[in-house]
């Protein structure tokens, strides 16, 4: 039985001097940022030697477990890149920008504590680099976001200078109804108002606005929006270049041509377009609700690439893109896409994870978007170097998601989130645990009389 005892002391003081440990890396990363607590777990060890009528003494053994879905309180900061999550989830990081070869290098953290670095990536102090889902120039993200290929190192430095192509012009516009419509004076059969004759100066239009789009070299050009009224409900609708000679020259600066018809409620119905010649998958007359959107080439003299446009005039049926009521017409709006990029000067991160590059010029572009990865038992993962976190078998596997969605927390920006240590719980823990390790050692000091007796005797 002295053995035994001797043994179940020793057990206590190998369990208490890890849960000095324990406390101790607790109190030493209080200002960690992201940091979980990590808790002593100590359970009983018995022997299989016991029985009603004896006893033989097993001892203690610790076990470890990190709090890591605990929340830590989030703190504010003046740094635009400095992010925490509030609720669930983790940040994706690996610990370097090269493309993804396994999904083992792939790490999770709460340390948001992100800085560019001398090449613009993103990465935190403990070197790692943030990832995210790159943004395309019509705002998309990859389809397919549990695909960790499609994750890219943040990093905004590289745009700039960049130009980027107009690829969609969205108009609001109201052509006045009451005008009195030119049926005669075209060049089509008849004498009837043709494609072309607006952009040729052969009928005078009843409404023209000049709009800028880009090309790709991010040089601004001039196109003209005109229309002219040649029936009841319906108006010659054209798109061409205010200077022939810079766009389209080979069409004299035509890009777009075609006959609007307006419903009884002043809504567009239909477009008909008649050049460039209709493709088979352009609806000359799309469902109620559906959006009239034909596209049109621009080929720019200027050497710039040529680019596929998307012209959006409003849903038929509805009035929320070209109409016709009887009052002056007037473009209302128009948004158009592209533009040339001055300096990066600034990186704007908002509360669902979408990263904004800012320019010297007042431009902005959605480059990234953040995810965020959840776990069905976070406090199953395993602790890596850096205050990150890996998969392991009893955190189950991770789900990406976008920010605010599935369960996961959103992207707290210009926010870093505290610690979870609480430093005076520490300290007495500390004191009961080193209390308690005394015990152990007089344990065995007992044990040691009790056999230097039996020695003797």
């Amino acid at each position: 039985m002295a053995f035994a005892a001797l043994s179940s002391g020793v057990s206590g003081l190998t369990a208490f001097t890890e849960g000095i440990g324990i406390i101790s890396d607790n109190i030493v990363n209080v200002n960690t940022v992201g940091y979980k607590e990590t808790r002593s777990r100590f359970s009983t060890l018995v022997t299989e030697t016991q029985s009603v009528s004896r006893f033989s003494p097993g001892g203690v053994q610790l076990r470890a477990q990190t709090l890591v879905s605990q929340q830590g309180l989030l703190t504010s900061t003046a740094s635009q890149t400095d992010l925490g999550i509030d609720g669930s989830g983790f940040f994706v990081v690996r610990s370097a920008p090269s493309a993804i070869s396994a999904e083992g290098n792939i790490q999770f953290t709460r340390a948001g504590n992100f800085t560019p670095d001398e090449a613009g990536f993103l990465k935190n102090t403990a070197g790692n680099f943030l990832l995210g889902f790159p943004i395309d120039v019509q705002g998309n993200i990859p389809t397919n976001i549990g695909d960790l290929n499609t994750l890219e190192p943040i990093n905004v430095s590289g745009l700039t200078g960049t130009a980027e192509a107009t690829s969609v012009v969205t108009l609001r516009a109201n052509l006045q109804s009451s005008l009195t419509a030119t049926t005669v004076g075209g060049t089509g059969p008849g004498g009837v108002v043709a494609a072309g004759d607006l952009t040729a100066d052969t009928i005078e239009p009843d409404f023209a606005q000049t709009i800028t789009v880009f090309d790709s070299q991010g040089a601004a050009q001039g196109l003209t929006l005109a229309a002219v009224k040649t029936g009841t409900n319906e108006f010659r609708f054209e798109i061409f270049a205010q200077d022939p000679a810079a766009i389209n020259a080979g069409n004299g600066g035509l890009v777009l041509s075609g006959l609007i018809t307006f419903g009884a409620d002043s809504g567009i119905e239909s477009f008909a377009r008649d050049f460039p010649a209709p493709a088979a998958t352009f609806p000359t007359t799309p469902g109620a609700g559906q959006r009239i959107s034909p596209t049109a080439d621009l080929a720019f003299a200027s050497g710039a690439s040529t680019s596929t446009v998307t012209f959006n005039f409003g849903r038929s049926g509805d009035k929320d893109g070209i109409t016709q009521f009887d009052s002056l017409s007037t473009l209302i709006s128009s948004n158009v896409n592209g533009a040339v990029f001055g300096n990066v000067i600034g990186t704007n991160i908002s509360n669902d994870g979408v990263v904004t590059a800012l320019f010297d010029n007042g431009l902005s572009r959605d480059v990234f978007q953040l995810p965020i990865a959840t776990f069905p038992n976070p406090d199953g993962l395993t602790r890596l170097q850096g205050n990150a976190f890996g998969v392991s078998d009893d955190s189950g596997n991770f789900s990406i998601k976008l920010p605010g969605t599935g369960g996961a927390g959103t992207v707290a920006p210009s926010s870093l989130e505290a610690s979870t240590v609480d430093l005076a719980k520490e300290f007495a823990d500390l004191i009961v645990t080193q209390r308690s390790f005394s015990a152990s050692t007089r344990i065995i000091s007992a044990a040691d009389e009790i056999l230097e007796e039996l020695v003797r005797i």
